[in-house]
């Protein structure tokens, strides 16, 4: 039986005859949500949003994600919304794990399908509709957009991730793989969300330590992470949120690819206004 290459479908409710006790852990260095406590009754229903349900994975919060937003959407038949991006300053991805939705960008149509990714930089007109008769999903990816003086907005696009080469990490042969939708030195950019994939056994093998903060959804696989302390295992379905610094590294379980979408922020220098010290 061939897998999906994308995570399987959320929602729903536990028996009653179901053990309460699961993977979910949340810690001051990194969150794991799994899968199964992702049910109907912890989604939000969201302004202006028809037909529509979402599961807030990250948001910023005190000791939670500080830059970043994440939603996974789930778009009924006719559902969607004309007025979607409520923050005139807030840039986006949108990346579709199933079914259709139509989305239209600065006045030009495009048919997302899974795998479908589409960047909208702060200011864009879009909306966003499920014209199919089945169910779609997605994530929605949202961040204030860190403007820079002398350095213009990205302009928005949609592309899908058949469309673009992963690119192999060196020396690994390709076991380790990233899929990169904007150059890593493209400056105008101030956030990449990624796809990696790992064939089984492949590992990231050392702990990295960074500036950058993360969020993770598996789309595919399962593996054993080390965060901070930590071993951790997981797989489709699941979100990791990583704080700036936190030590990760992991290893493939197999028997299939492990995938993830991968969020963090980057090119920007550190802010100092918090500690600067009065003039």
């Amino acid at each position: 039986m061939t897998t999906s290459p994308y995570n399987p479908p959320c929602g729903g409710l536990p028996p009653q005859t179901a053990l309460m006790t699961g993977r979910a852990v949340f810690t001051e260095a990194y969150a794991v949500i799994p899968k199964g406590v992702m049910s109907d009754i912890v989604t939000s229903v969201l302004p202006f949003w028809e037909g529509t349900q979402a599961w807030m994975l990250a948001r910023p919060l005190s000791g939670f994600s500080e830059t970043f937003a994440q939603y996974l959407v789930a778009l009924a038949p006719g559902g969607g919304s004309e007025r979607p991006e409520p923050d005139a300053e807030a840039e986006g991805v949108l990346f579709v794990v199933e079914g259709r939705a139509r989305l239209r960008l600065d006045g030009r149509p495009h048919d997302l399908t899974p795998g479908s990714y589409a960047y909208l930089p702060p200011g864009a007109t879009w909306s966003l509709r499920n014209d199919g008769a089945g169910s779609t999903r997605l994530h929605w990816i949202r961040k204030a957009y860190a403007r820079v003086p002398g350095i213009e907005v990205p302009p928005a696009f949609v592309t899908h991730e058949s469309e673009v080469i992963p690119a192999p990490m060196p020396g690994t042969d390709g076991a380790w793989a990233t899929t990169r939708f904007v150059a890593s030195d493209d400056v105008r950019h101030d956030m990449h969300v990624n796809i990696v994939a790992m064939r089984p056994g492949a590992s990231i093998p050392f702990e990295e330590t960074h500036v950058m903060e993360h969020g993770l959804f598996v789309l595919e696989g399962k593996a054993v992470y080390r965060l901070n302390r930590d071993w951790v295992e997981v797989e489709a379905g699941d979100f990791m949120w990583l704080r700036a610094y936190c030590p990760q590294a992991c290893y493939a379980g197999g028997p299939g690819p492990f995938r993830y979408l991968l969020y963090k922020d980057v090119n920007r220098h550190a802010p100092l206004a918090p500690f600067r010290a009065p003039r």
